[in-house]
C-alpha cells in the first residue's frame, strides 16, 4: 500500500483533497436539487401526506399572472444588473494607482460589500423615504415633487436593483483589481512603445488578460439577478400590490408564507428558476470552452 501510495501520490492527493468539498456538494447541492423536482410533482403543504398531481404545478404556473410578473422584472433585474461589470472595472481601473490616499478610496468602495443585504436594503429604504430620505431631499432641491419610488408600481424595481448594483459592483470590481494585479506589464510597455494609448491599450492589451475576471464577475452577476430574494423582501416585500416580485420571492411566499404552504407549487417555480440560471451558466461555460480550445 505505501509503495502503490508512493507510485500514485500526485495523482491520488488532489483527489483526496477534492472529496470533502465534493461530499458536501452533493449533499447539500445536488441531492437537495432532485429533491426539489420530486417534491414539484406533489400536492403537498409541508406537514401531511403528499398527493402526487404530475405535472400539475407546472401547467398551474403557464396560467398564474404572478408568475409571469416575477419572471419579468427577473430579466430587468437581468439586463440592468449587468452593469454592475463595467462599472466595477472602472471602479478597479481608478484604484489601481499608486496615488496618494488610495488605501482610504479602495476601503471606502470596498464597504459595500462587507456589509449584509440586509443593512442594504435598509440603508435605501430610509434613502427612498418620500419624507425624509435624502433621494426625494435632492429632489427638492432641484424643485421637483417628491417620489415614493418604492410605493410605485412603475419604479419599483428599479429602486431595488439600483440598491443592488451598489454591493454587486463592490464585487465586481474586487475580482478585476485581483485580475489587474496578474495583469502582463511588459506588453503594457510594449503598447505604449507603439503609440496604442487611451481605450486601445484598454480594448486590446487589458481587457483580454481580464478575461477570466470577466467570466466569473458574469457568471456570479447573473446568479445574483436571477436569485434577488433579500432586498425584495427587506425593501418591500413584494409589493406594491406583488409588482416588485421575483422568482425566488415568489417561490417563498408560495411554500412558506402565511398565503402558501404550497411546498410543490413552491417547488415547481424553483425548478423553473434553476433551469433558467442553468442556461445561462452552460451557455458562458460552453463560450469559454471554445475559447480556450481556439474555435
Amino acid at each position: 500500500m505505501r509503495d502503490y501510495w508512493r507510485i500514485n501520490q500526485q495523482r491520488l492527493a488532489p483527489v483526496l483533497f477534492l472529496m470533502p468539498g465534493l461530499l458536501m456538494f452533493v449533499v447539500y447541492v445536488v441531492i437537495p436539487i432532485f429533491q426539489s423536482v420530486n417534491i414539484s410533482l406533489y400536492a403537498w403543504d409541508g406537514l401531511g401526506e403528499k398527493e402526487y398531481v404530475g405535472i400539475a404545478n407546472y401547467v398551474e404556473l403557464m396560467d398564474d399572472e404572478a408568475f409571469y410578473t416575477s419572471i419579468k422584472n427577473n430579466v430587468i433585474w437581468l439586463v440592468l444588473y449587468m452593469l454592475a461589470i463595467p462599472a466595477g472595472l472602472f471602479v478597479a481601473l481608478f484604484l489601481n494607482q499608486n496615488v496618494r490616499g488610495i488605501r482610504i478610496y479602495k476601503s471606502l468602495f470596498f464597504f459595500p460589500f462587507v456589509i449584509s443585504q440586509v443593512v442594504v436594503g435598509l440603508v435605501f429604504s430610509w434613502f427612498y423615504d418620500p419624507s425624509y430620505g435624502l433621494f426625494n431631499k435632492v429632489l427638492g432641491f432641484f424643485g421637483a415633487d417628491p417620489m415614493a419610488i418604492l410605493a410605485d408600481e412603475d419604479w419599483v424595481t428599479y429602486g431595488i436593483i439600483i440598491a443592488g448594483l451598489w454591493p454587486q459592483t463592490a464585487y465586481c470590481m474586487i475580482l478585476y483589481l485581483t485580475g489587474l494585479n496578474a495583469v502582463d506589464s511588459e506588453q503594457i510597455e510594449a503598447a505604449r512603445l507603439d503609440n496604442a494609448k487611451g481605450l486601445k491599450l484598454l480594448w486590446y492589451i487589458i481587457l483580454p488578460q481580464l478575461r477570466p475576471a470577466t467570466f466569473i464577475a458574469m457568471v456570479v452577476t447573473i446568479i445574483g439577478a436571477l436569485r434577488s430574494f433579500d432586498l425584495v423582501s427587506i425593501m418591500t416585500n413584494g409589493g406594491p400590490w406583488g409588482s416588485s416580485r421575483v422568482l425566488a420571492f415568489y417561490m417563498y411566499e408560495q411554500a412558506f408564507s402565511e398565503y402558501g404552504f404550497r411546498m410543490g407549487y413552491g417547488a415547481a417555480i424553483a425548478v423553473v428558476l434553476l433551469a433558467i440560471m442553468m442556461i445561462y451558466i452552460v451557455g458562458f461555460l460552453y463560450k469559454m470552452y471554445r475559447d480556450e480550445r481556439g474555435y
